[in-house]
């Protein structure tokens, strides 16, 4: 019995959130830290702060808070992917017909705002024990207990603030990943045509051809996005309310550094797009690609 496209779609994104989060967190991990150092920074770039994590922490200390992200990442890559397929279906309106470029775009961004819900949760799990430090064993007056893990950080912030407390920086979160997919699927899916007219028309990608139209996507999805990016993970951190909005940490980010603000953490950003969404894209296009030869067969 042939597997239903929304389910394929499902399954093939949880494969593709998997693969992003093994290749990806290091990098993440690099960029949120930078992001949400204080003034003046305690790094001075994405190299010092691979140093310093790796001399204090070791490699363990690249994927910290990898928990969340696994656990999450897979299931939001699958909703997002599951999301894109609704809407692509939805916009060709029944018919077997292929979908402008602009309608792909529009497709990505209405899954980002589907996103949005589920991210704005995982992502704020993630970046508390991604900050988090030995501040209370080495004697820090006023440090908080460092969390033992991701269920602990997401009842204490439940238990502290609520369900606002896991949401917040959700309109944020919003106004970045609309733009965010908008131009993922439609970098991804261009390039795609690109090398199919390039090459041979009508032909079959292979895998680094696919590697490299989702490396680039992530490098475009990112480059719409990120001081939004910047703004949300320190409204995340923001143990003491500090911010009353995502405008008003616009504006105090602005007065304390400048527009460099918007951009800390860049370099390691861009380093992990590429790798970490070409894994994505890959994993979910040969994820899809054996479920529809499981169909061929089935209906041999």
């Amino acid at each position: 019995m042939p597997v239903p496209d929304s389910a394929k779609d499902f399954i093939a994104g949880t494969f593709g959130g998997w693969a992003q989060v093994v290749a990806g967190h290091p990098f993440d991990t690099l960029k949120v830290r930078l992001q949400t150092q204080g003034n003046p920074p305690k790094y001075n770039g994405g190299m010092d702060c691979l140093r310093i994590t790796l001399k204090e922490e070791g490699l363990a200390g690249l994927y910290r808070g990898v928990t969340s992200p696994l656990a999450g990442i897979g299931f939001c890559n699958a909703v997002v992917f599951s999301a894109n397929g609704y809407f692509r279906r939805m916009l060709q309106g029944g018919e077997a017909k292929p979908l402008t470029l602009s309608q792909i775009a529009v497709a990505g961004g209405l899954a980002g705002s589907v996103m949005s819900f589920i991210n704005c949760p995982v992502e704020l799990l993630k970046v508390k024990l991604q900050v988090q430090s030995n501040a209370v064993a080495n004697g820090v007056a006023g440090a908080v207990k460092p969390y033992s893990g991701v269920f602990d950080c997401g009842v204490r912030t439940f238990s502290t603030y609520g369900i606002r407390g896991l949401y917040r920086g959700i309109t944020i979160t919003i106004l970045r990943d609309i733009p965010s997919f908008a131009a993922y699927f439609g970098f991804y899916e261009a390039l795609k045509a690109s090398f199919s007219n390039t090459f041979a028309a009508g032909r079959e990608l292979n895998g680094f051809e696919l590697l490299l139209a989702g490396g680039t996507a992530g490098i475009g999805c990112w480059t719409v996005c990120y001081p939004q990016d910047v703004i949300k993970s320190r409204m995340q951190n923001d143990r003491r309310s500090s911010y009353k909005s995502f405008l008003d940490c616009a504006a105090k980010l602005n007065a304390e550094s400048g527009y460099r603000a918007f951009f800390r953490g860049f370099g390691p950003t861009m380093a992990r797009a590429f790798p970490a969404n070409a894994a994505t894209l890959w994993a979910y296009e040969m994820a899809m690609k054996w479920m529809n030869s499981t169909d061929d067969l089935a209906i041999l």
